[in-house]
């Protein structure tokens, strides 16, 4: 684990634009604070590439002074949300707004890295260093330097994608560290002038935040920064929490907990003035492949972390800056996936779509906007595919009716209207809504329905109208007349006695309207129970209900 996080977290902390003191600190809070919390087993922690473009944003607006304290914050903000146990809330977000969100950070990132890869210095935003490449190849071509900086980090990028390849005792090693000493000993080839990490005392560039920088919150972009790092760590955090708990049988982890120890971590993190601190995945599978059972291996990381630091600062000196810049390009790579997009577009073209806006929008603007816009995206998805209405109109003799079915929202109001206009343009004396197949009916639709029903009744229509719910009969009245049911017109009672009558109230008048059966419901604890006349209806009734249905109107 320990050689696996060395180059990344200097990498990381160079790609922040940070010194890579910072980024040894956190990762030694990774693995000291986080690793030693309860939450997950395997899970390891420390400063995350994902991260990388967003903290250089920032510190390029607010400056290094103020990263202590957006990361303190943002860590107190975490251990709120867990302890008001919204820890699985994360997993509620589209997976397609999460692989968006993904590809968005590595495309930048792979973009960014590409400039110190060949020992130069990134332009800034993600659209102008995609647009300034050319110019890029065309002044490493001219520098021989420069080409031997590049080739170091090519070399480190395909090893870092075939090193899985290596027969199996060769492959323990982890390819990161085969690159970096590889670099090491090119840069001290004769006449090898390639650019170095520069590393300084550990404990001097602790900067702990002061008044100055706490009064900093008035400032509504530090506010904006604090949520969008809680944000995204925690999302990064609890999905590579689930990431990793599909790569091992062991105990699962525990969300609101493991929430609250990153928490932890980015409090004492922002404290020291150090990188914001995410689980990681590249950390955590080779945790996992390296046999780990316990939190022990997470753990120990960090202690090593520290010691090397501390006691050999010189080594890491020697590494080059395009020997790190390679392995976040590959790091960029995977985060990247480009893989994903054609799988994703054969499984689900919609969710295709919100995976893509998501990551054009973040490569276009921020992270913050590219997953607020995702989300909305995904929301507006859902709510599409949930409003899938059916409906059929139709004419049956003096009838035109009117048929709907399934979820009935404000985004189908278009068509609603289009088959009541229809039927009110159809000509025909009764008109007939049977909206009994609905099983969802929003405000908008309703009340289209209703002030369609009411209006056509005033021009003297007869609107029979079925609403979804409970069983009712057509009726041709306007709502609000009453009919008395001679199934209910007797007094209830709560148990028949022996020696009394079952019915104790008036008797029911005959009628001739036949009362369709209500749909059986099993009767609950407070289930009224009546107990009905069974008199036996005229001799007559059959006829006189087969005469007028014949004249095509309803019984009366």
């Amino acid at each position: 684990m320990f050689l696996v996080a060395l180059p990344l977290c200097i990498g990381v902390a160079v790609a922040s634009g940070v010194p890579a003191e910072l980024g040894i600190i956190s990762g030694v809070i990774g693995g000291l604070v986080v690793g030693a919390a309860r939450g997950s087993t395997l899970q390891v922690s420390g400063p995350a590439a994902g991260l990388a473009a967003l903290v250089a944003e920032t510190v390029l607006e607010h400056g290094v002074a103020m990263l202590g304290v957006i990361v303190l914050f943002s860590g107190l903000l975490q251990i709120v949300l867990g302890l008001v146990k919204l820890g699985r809330f994360f997993q509620a977000i589209s997976l397609a707004v999460v692989q968006g969100m993904l590809a968005g950070i590595g495309l930048p990132l792979m973009f960014s890295q590409a400039y110190p890869a060949m020992d130069a210095k990134a332009p800034g935003t993600p659209i102008e260093n995609i647009a300034g490449v050319p110019g890029l190849l065309a002044d490493t071509f001219s520098n021989p330097q420069a080409m031997i900086a590049a080739a170091l980090g090519i070399t480190t990028v395909v090893l870092s994608f075939l090193w899985k390849k290596m027969p199996g005792p060769i492959r323990k090693l982890p390819a990161a560290l085969v690159a970096v000493a590889i670099g090491i000993a090119v840069a001290a080839l004769p006449g090898v002038e390639i650019k170095t990490l520069q590393v300084g005392n550990l404990l001097a560039s602790v900067d702990v935040p002061g008044p100055e920088q706490f009064a900093g919150l008035a400032d509504a972009g530090i506010i904006t920064a604090i949520l969008t790092f809680t944000v995204i760590a925690s999302a990064e955090s609890l999905f590579t929490a689930a990431a990793v708990d599909r790569m091992h049988d062991g105990p699962r982890t525990r969300y609101n907990p493991e929430l609250i120890a990153q928490g932890v971590g980015n409090t004492a993190a922002g404290l020291l003035g150090a990188l914001p601190i995410t689980a990681v995945v590249a950390r955590s599978s080779a945790n996992v492949q390296a046999g780990a059972r316990t939190r022990l291996s997470r753990t120990l990381h960090g202690l090593w972390l520290l010691a090397f630091a501390m006691l050999l600062p010189q080594v890491l000196a020697l590494i080059p800056i395009s020997v790190l810049a390679g392995v976040l390009v590959h790091s960029g790579w995977k985060l990247f996936a480009p893989e994903e997009f054609p799988k994703m577009w054969k499984q689900d073209r919609g969710e295709f779509v919100v995976m893509t806006v998501t990551t054009l929008v973040i490569v276009a603007t921020a992270l913050l906007e590219g997953v607020l816009i995702g989300l909305a995206a995904g929301i507006v998805l859902a709510a599409v595919r949930m409003s899938q209405t059916a409906i059929r109109h139709h004419i049956e003799e003096d009838t035109a009716k009117v048929v709907m079915a399934g979820n009935a929202t404000f985004l189908r109001l278009p068509q609603v209207i289009e088959a009541l206009e229809a039927a009110a343009e159809s000509g025909r004396p009764r008109i007939r809504l049977d909206l009994t197949g609905v099983t969802h009916l929003d405000h908008a639709c309703r009340s289209q329905v209703e002030q369609f029903t009411q209006q056509q009744r005033g021009k003297g229509r007869r609107v029979e109208l079925l609403m979804p719910g409970a069983a009712k009969r057509p009726s041709a009245e306007p709502e609000g007349t009453e009919r008395p049911d001679p199934r209910r017109e007797g007094t209830r009672r709560e148990e028949p006695r022996h020696g009394q009558p079952l019915w104790t109230g008036p008797l029911p008048r005959r009628t001739a309207t036949p009362v369709p059966a209500p749909e059986p419901v099993a009767p609950g604890p407070t289930a009224e129970w009546f107990y009905l006349d069974t008199t036996p209806a005229p001799k007559d009734f059959a006829r006189r209900y087969a005469e007028e249905y014949a004249q095509g109107h309803p019984p009366r």
